[in-house]
């Protein structure tokens, strides 16, 4: 079974350039992955960066050349930080971060293996997502999390990647057998046009 939702775009999967990374959901503990995470967001955007050359008779290139690293560390370290704290802890599946890029626009991926008991409320805060304003569903979420005292799976990041960032996101959710057992994937996408 196969559930899509906002803009996932599966014609868009095709590019010439793009790069995988894939992680052992259990290989080191959830804390520890953390340092990782930003690591491996700021590898993709600075190995991202080589495909904006800057020119020294065109400042602007050097500025944009930091915008787009910006986006593309913090918009990676998001989808992977979301990957790695909403993947299911009994799967053996690995999380998947990749990027594919085109020449007007720079697509993100990442694939998590999620909870039976996860994914209604993760349905239900992305149909929230998808049919709200996102600056007033930004505040609603900042006094949610202020109330409770936390802010995991405050959807925060998400919200921030649209509104500094203009991303379109959508979400697939497929039901896949492996070894005997059945899994819920999730995989999350995010286009910035660059």
């Amino acid at each position: 079974m196969t559930q899509i939702f906002g803009e996932f775009n599966e014609t868009k999967i095709k590019s010439q350039e793009y790069l995988i990374l894939g992680f052992s959901p259990t290989s080191i503990p959830l804390q520890q992955r953390w340092r990782n995470n930003g690591l491996s967001a700021d590898f993709l955007a600075d190995y991202l960066t080589t495909f904006f050359p800057v020119s020294d008779t065109e400042p602007s290139t050097f500025k944009r050349r930091k915008e787009i690293r910006g986006a593309i560390s913090y918009i990676a370290n998001e989808l992977l930080e979301n990957a790695m704290k909403f993947n299911d802890t009994h799967s053996q599946y690995p999380i998947g971060i990749q990027f594919r890029l085109y020449s007007d626009q720079l697509i993100l991926y990442t694939t998590n293996s999620v909870h039976h008991e996860n994914v209604d409320p993760f349905q239900s805060f992305i149909q929230e997502l998808l049919h709200t304003d996102a600056q007033d569903l930004y505040i609603r979420q900042i006094e949610r999390a202020q109330e409770e005292d936390n802010a995991d799976g405050s959807g925060l990041g998400l919200l921030t990647m649209i509104d500094d960032y203009q991303v379109r996101i959508g979400w697939k959710f497929e039901t896949v057998q492996q070894e005997g057992e059945e899994l819920i994937l999730v995989t999350t996408m995010v286009q910035l046009d660059i």
